[in-house]
């Protein structure tokens, strides 16, 4: 111990301590250490005394702070050891085989579940019940977005563990279009989060692998979609016994009509099945695709409809399933019909031979359709993203540019027709967003939103004509006043409105989504009511092909009225498809009622017992419909997948954000940055 002097002499640095000398016997005397608790308290507490007061103050900040840090690191660490719980306890029912469980966060769809193998019958089934909760959400939560580098080899369906795919960067040099649009005072901002698309299409530098979203809370499956499930097994089982690998399934005389020979039915059903979760269905329906689809025949088909069902399909069901087996068969049908481009103006044919590589026009008029040379391009530009050839998309791009060029429009309405020689409209005057134009519209909008808006040559033609529709096809009817969409022909307008003007609501839905005006979504929502008063006006419930509005108040007649050679229903989606925009973005529920009223109508008035669906000729006579004794490939691609969709509360299964339907129901994603 230092004494005072020599403190006072060396003048070191002040050292606070003190220093207590007792010796045994005091410590004995005065009743020291004895190692009970009360002497431990006494001592403990003695020293705390004895220390300074900033001493005390470290130390009771660093005990706060210590219990701060606990607390902190137990909110944070909560979350994921509740996910390895779970994760453990689904490996455990995996593993006990219980249906219905997957993976958290994989890197691609997982595999879709097997239904029920025993299902009840659909009328059976009552939509007032409370809903089951599945053991898992189906659908895409996290579908793959990103194209393949070109020099990764086509992987199996076995590889689909290592089945990230390399994005396709968009060339930047293409000169870049003005970015913002006004259109009669409303202000449209492109979506800043994309590349400008381009017909040129470059390699990926590096690669990139697939973006995996947060795990949300499963969505129970509604019994309204499990009797659409049931629908699906009991169209399906009609196709596998009378029809399988065909075209088209004639229910009532158990056999097939055959179209193209190229299993029509079995490619635009594949991804339906794959969101309804028929594991077994798909399995079968992929094999079959692996081992006996061949697009090397002498067979002319149609280029929309081969581009829309079988490109489409393959591409939509290669993006959910990852599997690289259908984008090597959607490369192969898309470099088969790229001879109908081969024409002196660039407008393709209608027919390609995709065996001989050789493509013509109809034989009765070397005019094309403009619905089906203008619905063809989200295909194409999308197998151009996956394989990094422009070809396609150059092919597309350049008859949209060709198109917005041209005269002999009507404030946005085009003709239906236009010739592949001189490239021009013919049949001026006339003017209908029903057959032979439809689409034209619909793929106006749809290729703006996937190229991420950017393209606004293509909104400019999509809103002009909306306008165009508002100022010369827009009418009211008598007695309900419902709006309708009519047709002109040569300044006489026709209150004739096809099924599939039908697509509109749910097309200007999507644009009102997407930051259009507000108008559109109130135009939405006068449409849909219409549509739907199509088939409630009906006797069995079921939409005709076209109806005629009155324009004119009449004792004792409907708004609608139907010719007897319009009077037959085709199965078709339109309505339904538009029903599912309109509670996607609204919420509102006699959405889901009204698409339930037609699905119950389809099944009793077009439900084959021994397996199938019919279209029928005649909506009118409940008592004999007339069974066509034919089911289009559409009524599995769209009629039961926007069915299915709409009855579903989950946003992520197949979220419009992230994905666009082509005009045959098969979603393709959105592109994603470069």
């Amino acid at each position: 111990m230092y004494s005072a002097a020599a403190a006072a002499t060396a003048s070191p640095p002040r050292r606070d301590f003190i220093s207590v000398t007792l010796s045994p016997e005091e410590a004995v005397g005065a009743g020291g250490y004895n190692n009970s608790k009360a002497w431990r308290r006494r001592s403990c507490w003695r020293k705390w005394k004895q220390l300074s007061r900033l001493q005390r103050s470290v130390i009771l900040f660093l005990f706060a702070f210590l219990a701060v840090c606990g607390v902190i690191s137990y909110t944070s660490m909560g979350e994921p050891w509740k996910s390895l719980t779970n994760k453990s306890l689904d490996d455990e029912r995996m593993e006990a085989g219980i249906p219905g469980l997957k993976l958290a966060n994989p890197a691609v769809l997982p595999a879709p579940q097997k239904a029920d193998a025993k299902q009840g019958d659909y009328s059976e089934i009552s939509p007032q019940k409370p809903p089951k909760p599945p053991h898992a959400r189906r659908g895409p939560p996290n579908l793959q977005i990103k194209p393949p580098r070109r020099d990764v080899k086509l992987k199996t369906h076995h590889d689909s563990s290592r089945v990230a795919e390399e994005p396709v960067q968009v060339d930047k040099e293409e000169k870049t279009e003005k970015s913002v649009i006004s259109w009669r005072g409303a202000v449209i901002e492109p979506d800043q989060s994309t590349e400008p698309p381009s017909s040129k299409i470059k390699e990926p530098e590096k690669p990139s692998s697939v973006e995996v979203e947060d795990q949300k809370e499963p969505v129970p499956i509604t019994e309204r979609q499990m009797a659409v499930i049931e629908a699906f097994r009991h169209a399906w089982k009609g196709y596998k016994d009378f029809a399988w690998g065909h075209d088209e399934l004639k229910p009532l005389s158990k056999s097939y009509n055959e179209w193209f020979g190229l299993g029509l039915t079995l490619i635009d059903a594949l991804d339906t099945m794959w969101i309804l979760g028929l594991k077994e269905e798909f399995e079968e329906a992929r094999k079959w695709v692996e081992t006996d689809l061949v697009f090397d025949k002498n067979v002319d088909v149609n280029l929309f409809e081969s581009t829309i069902r079988i490109l489409g399909g393959l591409l939509s069901t290669y993006h959910l399933s990852g599997d690289s087996l259908f984008l090597e068969k959607a490369k192969d049908i898309g470099n088969r019909l790229m001879p109908a481009f081969k024409t002196p103006s660039k407008i393709p044919y209608s027919d390609v031979n995709i065996g001989r590589g050789t493509a013509h026009p109809p034989r009765w008029t070397s005019d094309s359709t403009v619905a089906e040379v203008t619905s063809i391009q989200l295909e194409f530009r999308e197998l151009s993203r996956l394989t990094a050839d422009e070809k396609f998309q150059k092919a597309a791009d350049e008859v949209m540019k060709h198109v917005h060029t041209l005269s002999g429009k009507n404030d946005g309405l085009v003709p239906m027709f236009i010739n592949t020689n001189s490239g021009q409209f013919t049949h001026l005057g006339v003017y209908t967003l029903g057959a032979r134009a439809d689409s034209y519209y619909e793929y106006l909008l749809k290729q703006w939103i996937q190229g991420g808006k950017k393209e606004n040559e293509l909104l400019e033609d999509y809103m002009r004509a909306i306008e165009g529709v508002k100022k010369h096809l827009l009418k009211r009817s008598q007695p309900k006043k419902l709006t309708f969409v009519g047709e002109l022909a040569h300044g006489h307008f026709s209150a004739k409105m096809d099924h599939l003007v039908c697509f509109l609501p749910g097309t200007l839905a999507l644009g009102a989504h997407n930051g259009l005006t507000a108008d559109h979504m109130k135009l939405a929502e006068a449409l849909i009511e219409t549509c739907y008063q199509m088939y409630a006006q009906v006797e069995t419930g079921l939409s005709p092909e076209i109806v005629h509005f009155n324009l004119h108040a009449q004792k004792g007649h409907k708004d609608v009225e139907i010719k007897p050679a319009d009077r037959h229903n085709l199965l078709r989606p339109e309505t339904v498809e538009s029903l599912f925009y309109m509670y996607r973005f609204t919420g509102d529920k006699k959405y889901q009622d009204w698409g339930w009223e037609i699905f119950q109508n389809f099944n009793k008035y077009t439900r084959v017992p021994t397996g199938g669906y019919t279209s029928i000729n005649n909506v009118q006579n409940p008592s004999n419909p007339e069974p066509r004794d034919k089911m289009e490939s559409f009524f599995l691609g769209e009629t039961l997948k926007y069915m299915f969709l709409l009855f579903s509360d989950d946003i992520d299964l197949i979220n419009l954000d992230k994905y666009v339907f082509n005009t045959e129901a098969h979603p393709l994603p959105i592109w994603a940055p470069a």
